[in-house]
């Protein structure tokens, strides 16, 4: 039998309440960069009903060719069997090359799923993705053995190529108003939708800050000596309109909980500005963080490796440093 032919570049782009949710965004980025080395489309998959049309223009802005929208009032709410049976659909018609999403509760739930239909492999919380100029497959590169080394994987037989991606761990892909692509609307066959799940009721996430899409991180490590010492940097995280954040050490001493962990083992951020106090810079928290636009670590050790990556850099004891900061953050907020 005759092998398909696949050509072409998938992202899954993610919905809630009929609106776009940012993380597609991020996989436009990534997904542009490999349409472009294969010269190849680049196809941002959408499954939903009644998503704004102005939502999927805006996804040929942000970078792709063509927006693949499958509706139905039935796909409104992710339930795995109806979208996976969707995706495994569309894939199987359409024969892409590469399928990649983002390693969100619904990548992750979805994929896996998604890979055993259509009889491929997927590499899970990539944190790089790149094409082989060699032989044009995709390179998968992620954490293993603990986030002690990076490995990188292939997909050498099975098609599509399939990866998630940590999600905040690329910045969106720049809009270019009036990019021109094509948006394609298509109904599943009436059976697909089904599942034995259903969706029952929906509690909304309540935080005041949530992690991972804080403008402002402030985090601690384990310099900050013991739980009592939390308060101290919660009062700058309060000062600066921040979430407040934690390394693996802390979370593992039960000084914080584990929404508060970043890393490869927790959360990727992308905030405009990243305070580390007491965070020496493992290469697993690096990892979690170092897209950060502005990175201030406080630290004692001057060798500590998060000054590497640091655009301030302050050597001293947190416990001295972190108050003055509060006053001055303070005075300079009142007197605006």
């Amino acid at each position: 039998m005759t092998r398909p032919v696949h050509e072409g570049v998938w992202v899954l782009a993610e919905q809630a309440g009929g609106r776009v949710l940012g993380v597609s965004h991020e996989l436009l980025a990534r997904g542009r960069s490999l349409a472009d080395k294969r010269r190849t489309a680049l196809t941002a998959v959408l499954i939903g009903h009644n998503v704004a049309p102005a939502d999927l223009a805006e996804l040929i802005e942000r970078g792709a060719d063509r927006v693949l929208v499958m509706d139905s009032p039935a796909l409104e709410h992710f339930l795995v069997e109806p979208h996976a049976a969707c995706l495994s659909h569309l894939i199987r018609e359409h024969c892409p090359e590469i399928v990649i999403a983002a390693a969100t509760s619904t990548g992750r739930t979805l994929m896996p799923y998604v890979a055993v239909q259509v009889h491929t492999g997927l590499t899970a919380d990539c944190t790089v993705l790149d094409i082989d100029p060699a032989s044009g497959a995709l390179l998968q590169t992620r954490p293993a053995i603990g986030g002690n080394i990076m490995a990188t994987i292939r997909t050498s037989e099975h098609r599509p190529q399939m990866a998630t991606v940590r999600p905040h761990s690329m910045r969106p892909a720049d809009r270019t108003p009036g990019r021109k692509g094509e948006v394609l609307r298509v109904s599943p066959p009436e059976a697909l939708p089904a599942g034995r799940m259903r969706r029952v009721g929906f509690i909304p996430n309540k935080e005041t800050h949530p992690l991972a899409a804080a403008d402002a991180v402030v985090a601690v490590g384990r310099g900050i000596k013991k739980a009592d010492n939390i308060p101290l940097a919660q009062k700058l995280a309060d000062a600066l309109d921040a979430a407040l954040g934690a390394s693996r050490d802390v979370v593992d001493r039960g000084w914080l909980s584990y929404p508060h962990q970043i890393g490869l083992s927790g959360k990727t951020v992308t905030p405009r500005l990243y305070v580390g106090l007491g965070v020496s810079g493992s290469i697993q928290h690096l990892a979690g963080m170092q897209t950060a636009e502005t990175i201030v670590a406080v630290n004692t050790d001057p060798d500590a490796q998060i000054f590497h990556v640091a655009d301030v850099g302050i050597v001293g004891n947190l416990f001295d440093v972190v108050p003055v900061l509060v006053k001055k953050i303070n005075a300079a907020r009142s007197a605006t």
